[in-house]
C-alpha cells in the first residue's frame, strides 16, 4: 500500500510549500540519526521523512502524486524507476538533506558546532518546604544523580587511566568530510568522525569500567541553602553542579525546584499572608484586643469599635520577606464574627434587651451605647 506523504509529513493535502518545508525541519530535527544514536526505529522514520519531501517539495512530483498516487505516474509506485533511478531521494543520501537544512554542506559548519565543546546538562531537584522555612529560608542536603569523572581511569577513557591520542581517520577534529553528487549540485557533508565519534581522540583500549566513556553516574549529597521569601514553584540555581561538561565544555546547573506545603492557619499571596481571626458579636459590636500568632510571633491586633463580619485589618510589614530583600509583605487578618448556637437564659436575656434597644426610636447615646447598657 503506498505511503501518505501528506501524512508522514503532517500536512493536510493542500498545504504550501514553506508549511510542507517548516513541518520536514521540524521532523528531521526531531528524527535525525545524530539526535537518536543507535534508534533503528528513528532511523526508518527519518528516511521516511526525507522520501516524503522529496516528492512533495517538487512541484511536478507532487502533480504527479496527488493525480496518480506516485510521483512516477500511472503503475509505477514509490519503489520503480523514478528521474533519478534505483528510488534514490534526489539529495544522494538522506543525511545530506538534513545538512542542506541545518548548516552541514559547505564548509561542515554543523556539525562542527556539534563536535565542539559542550556545556554539560542541567539538572533538576525537588524540595518540600513548609511556610516557616520559606519565611526563615533554609539549608538542606540534597542527593544528586550525575555523571562524573570515572575513577578507575580518571576521566580520560582508557584502561587503566591510558591517555588518548589523536584519531588517525579525522586528524583529531572530530569529524570527517564527504563529497556527494546530487541533482540539486554537489554537496560536502562533515560529520562526527565514526572512530572517536566526534572526540578528535581514541584510546587502545577502553576502561573496562565507564566502556571508554571517561564518566560514571555517581549519586552526591549537596548542601544548598535556599534564602527566606521563596515560594511555590520558585528556583534556586546552583552555579556548576549540573552535569559536567563534554570535550571541554562547562558544567551544567543544577536547579532547585521549591515546593510550599499548604500551611494549617496561613494561606499566602506572594509576599501576603492571610488569617482568620474569629471573635464573638459583643467584641465585634465594642471592639478589643486579641494576641495572634504571627509566622515569627505574636502580634497585638486591635479590633475597633463595629467591626463588621469579613473585614480585613491590614497589618503593615508582617507578611512573608521579598525574595531580593527590602523588607516584608502585609498580614491581612480577616474578622469572622462567631454566632453562638446555643444561648444561656441571661445571654438570651440580654440579647433581648439589645434587640429591644435597637428597635427603639432616637437615643442620644447612640446604638453602640445602647449595646453598652444593654451588656451592663
Amino acid at each position: 500500500m503506498a505511503k501518505d506523504y501528506y501524512e508522514v509529513l503532517g500536512v493536510p493535502r493542500g498545504a504550501s510549500e514553506e508549511e510542507i518545508k517548516k513541518a520536514f525541519r521540524r521532523l528531521a530535527r526531531q528524527y535525525h540519526p545524530d539526535m537518536n544514536p543507535g534508534d533503528k526505529g528513528a532511523e526508518e522514520k527519518f528516511k521516511e521523512i526525507g522520501e516524503a519531501y522529496s516528492v512533495l517539495s517538487d512541484a511536478e512530483k507532487r502533480s504527479r502524486y496527488d493525480q496518480f498516487g506516485s510521483a512516477d505516474g500511472p503503475g509505477a509506485g514509490f519503489g520503480g524507476q523514478g528521474p533519478f533511478g534505483g528510488g534514490q531521494n534526489p539529495f544522494g543520501d538522506i543525511g545530506d538533506i538534513f545538512d542542506a537544512f541545518f548548516g552541514g554542506g559547505g564548509g561542515g559548519g554543523g556539525a562542527a558546532r556539534r563536535t565542539g565543546p559542550a556545556r554539560g546538562e542541567d539538572l533538576r531537584v525537588d524540595v518540600e518546604l513548609t511556610l516557616e522555612d520559606c519565611f526563615h529560608g533554609v539549608e538542606r542536603e540534597l542527593r544528586v544523580q550525575r555523571q562524573e569523572a570515572c575513577e578507575a581511569c580518571h576521566g580520560t577513557g582508557g584502561k587503566d587511566g591510558q591517555q588518548p591520542t589523536r584519531c588517525t581517520r579525522c586528524g583529531g577534529s572530530g569529524q570527517v568530510q564527504q563529497a556527494r553528487d546530487t541533482a540539486f549540485g554537489r554537496f560536502v557533508t562533515a560529520r562526527p568522525c565514526p572512530t572517536c565519534h566526534g572526540a578528535g581522540q581514541t584510546v587502545a583500549e577502553a576502561c573496562p569500567v565507564c566502556r571508554g566513556s571517561g564518566r560514571q553516574r555517581r549519586s552526591r549529597t549537596l548542601k544548598v541553602r535556599i534564602p527566606p521569601g521563596v515560594g511555590d514553584g520558585a528556583r534556586v540555581r546552583i552555579s556548576g553542579e549540573g552535569e559536567p561538561g563534554q570535550r571541554g565544555g562547562p558544567p551544567g546547573d543544577l536547579y532547585v525546584f521549591v515546593r510550599e506545603r499548604p500551611h494549617d492557619r496561613f494561606s499566602r499571596q506572594d509576599t501576603e499572608l492571610h488569617v482568620d481571626l474569629a471573635i464573638g458579636f459583643p467584641e465585634a459590636a465594642l471592639g478589643d484586643e486579641y494576641d495572634l500568632k504571627g509566622i515569627d510571633g505574636p502580634i497585638k491586633v486591635k479590633v475597633g469599635e463595629g467591626t463588621q463580619p469579613g473585614q480585613e485589618i491590614r497589618l503593615r510589614g508582617r507578611g512573608m520577606p521579598h525574595l531580593r530583600g527590602g523588607g516584608r509583605g502585609d498580614l491581612v487578618v480577616h474578622v469572622v464574627v462567631q454566632v453562638p448556637k446555643r444561648l444561656s437564659s441571661e445571654e438570651r436575656e440580654l440579647l433581648q434587651r439589645l434587640r429591644d434597644a435597637h428597635k427603639g426610636g432616637e437615643d442620644d447615646r447612640g446604638f453602640f451605647g445602647r449595646v453598652r447598657d444593654a451588656f451592663r
